[in-house]
């Protein structure tokens, strides 16, 4: 049901249609001869016969002219023809020789004197039917104009819904093209939601205006006959009001007028419709307000009256399809939208693994995605070579923050003990070294009571008495020899740099040797232990470090198992470059600068930068950001990182995006 309510004593006059002017009985006749007119009205005939006028653009009705003499015209007479006003009947005297001022002029038909008044009669009725055939013909090839150009608007309006990916842009957009094909001056579109216990609302999610601006808020509203788009609504009714202030009493919605109020505008006609959703379902409301007559004019409380006119009925069909598509569009943006927030999910799971395998680094994708996004968004900014000409679009950053958030993912790879192992030695291998030093310490005791009880027994109880302090000093000596081996062990196996000295004195603790419980001779540190303790940087050896880079290869590997969408493809390879040095030095592939993405380039400055000053690295001390960025130029000056990179991510100071508590800049809380 469609309710219209048709404005009362508004005193507007409209252009008659063509079906009006085509039920209009007047037919003239214009004559230039007395004769002629008499002879006419003589004839049974629905005509009005009349003098040619003098202006020939006065005529509003189907006019037939019978002339001998076209200088009594004006200019205006092919115009007049052309515009279907008028035909021409020219009369010929006996030689039938043509006007010269005829030359160009189109002539219905031509009839030689003296007239035949029957004759002219039926000349006459074949030049109205002519002319209203004419007219047909005009009206139906605008129909059809219409019609392409509905189509050709539909086509494009289809295009543009279904390549819109940003809800609040696709929106606007079905907004704006509600209003472009009804030349609505103002609009609102409201949304279908559940709230919390289920129960549906409307949410008022946009609205434009061109004639005011106002501060626009979102809303929420009942679902119920009270109001015009909760009406709409509830019962998937149409409604179009030709005046908002003048709705019958017996229906139960009314107009709110406080934005008229407050803003000093003036809504007066009004187009309500539902957005249904192909499974039936009503998804939205669009509102369409004050539709004009020219889509150049502005509407206030003064210009009202003149300006808005009633929404017309011929708008309705193409109306109705428009919110048909904009309903499947918003169908598809949700399912769109679900679709990313599953991969989303897919994404935050990912990370979150990666990092319970290696808690040492908790927070350290997430870190490095926000320094990541930081520095694109200030490349993007950039209007200075030599980054005035790239530009990162919504679908690039989106690449580079799920390239940065899985920069790691390929930690899955690599064996726990690798990825954890904080020291130079596994947490095992020293407590074994304990245990072994532990053993020595309970044999050097059982063998010095063995010594002093067969000295007791040899030489007597005065003879001990006076050796027992040697034999105590004797021990104690053996045991802080023994702490102070097991105490240079434990400080060796802090992950810091080992100076020269230092493999001197570790190689005279390889040489010791003690008696195992069966007698035989051992290293009091075996050879791994020893070779793991030599480490003279950081707590790996060179098979663990490649165990660790490895883990670039499993990050490739295994992001390029992930069916990427076409705008996002370059993941992996971004993801997997980021170890990957200028001067060709970097892992896994050993890349030339031209070769490795710009995007891995600025993560590569992000994640040294934050595997410099995170505070959660046991096996570290974190350095000062300042120091960090010092460190960063060295290696720019080495060649190693991008300086240009590196100087907008100090000028632009990017490096604060990791020193401030996060605020769920990359997308996730960490």
């Amino acid at each position: 049901m469609t309710f219209t309510r048709a404005s009362s004593g508004s005193g507007e006059s409209q252009m008659p249609n063509e079906s009006t002017l085509w039920r209009e009985p007047q037919r003239h006749v214009y004559c230039e001869e007395d004769e002629h007119r008499a002879a006419l009205a003589r004839l049974d005939s629905q005509w009005q016969v009349a003098p040619i006028p003098d202006d020939l653009t006065s005529i509003r009705y189907p006019a037939v002219v019978l002339a001998k003499s076209l200088s009594v015209f004006s200019a205006a007479l092919p115009s007049a023809i052309a515009a279907n006003r008028l035909r021409l009947i020219l009369l010929l005297d006996a030689e039938g020789k043509l006007p010269k001022a005829a030359s160009g002029i189109p002539v219905f038909a031509f009839l030689m004197l003296p007239v035949d008044p029957t004759r002219l009669g039926g000349l006459i009725e074949s030049a109205f039917d002519h002319l209203e055939f004419s007219r047909r013909q005009v009206g139906l090839e605008q129909e059809l104009l219409r019609a392409r150009w509905e189509i050709d608007q539909l086509n494009e309006i289809g295009v543009a819904l279904s390549s819109e990916r940003d809800r609040g842009a696709l929106l606007q957009l079905i907004l704006r093209k509600c209003r472009e094909i009804t030349q609505s001056d103002a609009g609102s579109l409201y949304l279908v939601e559940e709230d919390e216990r289920g129960d549906r609302r409307l949410r008022f999610s946009v609205t434009q205006n061109d004639s005011i601006q106002f501060p626009y808020r979102e809303w929420v509203l009942p679902i119920d006959p009270t109001s015009l788009a909760g009406y709409v609504a509830l019962t998937g009714e149409e409604i179009s009001l030709d005046d908002v202030y003048d709705i019958p009493a017996s229906l139960p919605f009314r107009f709110n007028p406080s934005l008229d109020e407050e803003s000093g505008y003036r809504c007066r006609s009004i187009l309500v419709v539902p957005m249904k959703a192909p499974h039936g379902d009503i998804t939205g409301v669009v509102q369409l307000i004050n539709c004009k007559r020219a889509r150049d004019l502005r509407v206030d409380r003064r210009t009202a009256n003149d300006v808005v006119v009633p929404f017309p009925d011929q708008c309705r069909p193409m109306l109705r399809s428009l919110v048909s598509q904009a309903a499947v569009a918003l169908d598809n943006n949700r399912l769109y939208q679900n679709i990313e927030s599953l991969f989303e999910g897919f994404v935050r799971a990912s990370v979150v693994a990666i990092e319970a395998r290696d808690p040492t680094t908790s927070g350290h994708s997430f870190r490095v995605a926000d320094l990541t996004m930081g520095l694109a968004a200030a490349v993007d900014r950039a209007d200075t070579p030599p980054f005035r000409d790239i530009r990162f679009g919504r679908t690039a950053m989106k690449e580079i923050r799920y390239a940065s958030l899985l920069h790691d993912f390929g930690k899955v790879g690599v064996r726990e003990e690798v990825l954890v192992k904080a020291k130079k030695l596994y947490p095992g291998q020293l407590d074994l070294i304990r245990q072994r030093f532990a053993y020595v310490r309970k044999s050097l005791e059982q063998a010095q009571s063995e010594r002093k009880f067969a000295y007791l027994l040899e030489q007597g109880r005065e003879a001990f008495l006076l050796r027992q302090s040697e034999f105590e000093r004797e021990l104690e000596a053996q045991l802080r020899e023994l702490d102070e081996f097991l105490a240079w062990i434990v400080r060796w196996n802090e992950p810091t740099v080992l100076r020269a000295g230092n493999f001197d004195r570790l190689a005279q603790l390889a040489a010791r040797q003690f008696s195992d419980a069966n007698g035989l001779r051992q290293p009091l540190l075996t050879a791994h232990e020893v070779k793991l303790l030599s480490i003279d940087r950081g707590s790996l050896d060179d098979q663990e470090r490649l165990q660790i880079q490895a883990h670039v290869n499993y990050t490739q590997n295994f992001l390029r198992q992930i069916p990427w969408t076409k705008d996002i493809k370059n993941v992996p390879e971004i993801a997997s470059a980021h170890h990957e040095k200028l001067n060709g030095t970097g892992y896994p592939r050993n890349l030339a600068a031209a070769e490795i993405p710009f995007q891995s380039k600025m993560m590569a400055i992000s994640d040294i930068f934050d595997a410099l000053s995170a505070t959660d690295r046991p096996y570290k001390r974190a350095v000062p950001w300042e120091r960090a960025l010092d460190i960063l130029d060295d290696e720019a000056q080495r060649g190693m990182i991008d300086g240009e990179l590196l100087r907008l991510f100090r000028e632009a100071e990017i490096y604060r995006l990791a020193t401030h508590p996060r605020a769920n800049r990359s997308g996730f809380q960490s």
